[in-house]
């Protein structure tokens, strides 16, 4: 089994997290070194849910605080780009790799902090947990929700989704259909005795390409909504009109909907045509609102002199506005580059980010 030292300075620790490969269902040797690591620790009660892994203090505080963050990343480039290397020198060096921006860093500094903070002036629950980058139904968070949402039960979460080491509020709800189009086979030789279902399909592809996104501000922050073809598929051979064409469409949308309403959205703007639900997750309001995350937000600020923005892409501050507890996401990397194959973040990002939570969880 690989060893964490908790110890080491953040960098080392942030890429020795990075080069155990942890793609989603294969975070097995990653959860077993955060286990042990955290496990010499007396101050932290630490708890395993599968591949999921809790570790909490219990001091007698007024509040608590979950710090989340998830240890799988989406698959590695051929040739895979790890181990981790770092390019340039001090605060301004680049540390390059798979899961340096979505969302190592995050959990490398919860590491340490969790390792470090014996005594913090709010009790506080460190989670790391599996299956974010795949289908809703299999997020190790969800089943944490599920199995033990004790666990999760807080005043308030920070989830270290990469928001370039500013504040996060909310995000946008995701859901994904498929858009069925029918037809009829025929021999391609004969093809006027059937109905091409790609053909047909055009109609799907003109609406979206007609399809103008809103931006709709929730709570003071302004979200950019998006509706886009992610595939298509259609035909059975080389010599077979196809007799269906389905194009998959995903739809990004503000957290002032909700799912029913996005689903209705999506339907009215493909009716005529068969639509397939296959996923969805809502979206989660900014929550800046609650006094604790304002309290957080302004200790942020003093650190980074950003103001907060929203969280265009979908992440696990909707669980928690699901469970009652606001959140928020902060987090080292640019969002821009996660999955990317130049994907990388640099080591001023992490140790701002560090330092920030550090000072708020000991003030």
């Amino acid at each position: 089994m690989a060893d964490l030292d908790l110890t080491s300075d953040l960098p080392t620790l942030f890429r020795a997290v990075c080069d155990i490969p942890s793609v989603s269902g294969d975070e097995t040797p990653l959860a077993d070194a955060i286990t042990a690591a955290l496990r010499v620790y007396p101050h932290l009660e630490v708890v395993r849910d599968g591949d999921a892994v809790v570790a909490r203090t219990s001091l007698g505080r007024e509040r608590r605080v979950v710090v989340a963050g998830h240890i799988d990343t989406v698959p590695l480039t051929d040739p895979p780009n790890l181990p981790t290397r770092t390019v340039g020198e001090g605060a301004y060096a680049e540390i390059w790799g798979r899961g340096t921006v979505d969302m190592k860093g995050g959990v490398a500094i919860q590491l340490a902090l969790a390792a470090a903070l014996d005594a913090p002036t709010q009790d506080v629950t460190w989670v790391f947990y599996d299956h974010e980058e795949v289908e809703a139904e299999r997020n190790g968070l969800g089943r944490l929700a599920r199995n033990r949402p004790d666990l999760l039960a807080a005043d308030f979460a920070i989830l270290g989704e990469p928001t370039n080491a500013g504040i996060e509020g909310g995000c946008n709800g995701t859901l994904r259909v498929d858009v069925r189009v029918p037809g009829q086979t025929a021999h391609s030789a004969r093809s006027w005795m059937g109905t091409n279902a790609v053909h047909a399909a055009g109609e799907v592809l003109g609406r979206l390409a007609a399809y103008v996104p809103r931006d709709q501000e929730v709570d003071g922050l302004v979200y950019r909504e998006g509706m886009n073809a992610v595939g298509i598929r259609g035909g059975i051979a080389g010599n077979v009109i196809p007799d269906e064409c389905v194009v998959t469409v995903n739809y990004r949308f503000a957290p002032s909907r909700t799912v029913g309403e996005a689903q209705e959205h999506v339907r009215e703007l493909f009716a005529g045509f068969d639509v397939v639900v296959t996923d969805a997750s809502p979206g989660a309001r900014p929550g800046l609102d609650d006094p604790l995350a304002a309290d957080f937000a302004d200790a942020v600020l003093a650190v980074t002199g950003g103001a907060p923005a929203p969280k265009y892409g979908w992440t696990d501050v909707a669980r928690f506005a699901e469970l009652g507890v606001p959140a928020v996401n902060f987090g080292p990397g640019d969002p821009l580059l996660a999955h990317k194959d130049d994907e990388r973040c640099p080591v001023w990002q992490l140790t701002t980010c560090h330092d920030a939570l550090a000072a708020w969880l000991t003030r």
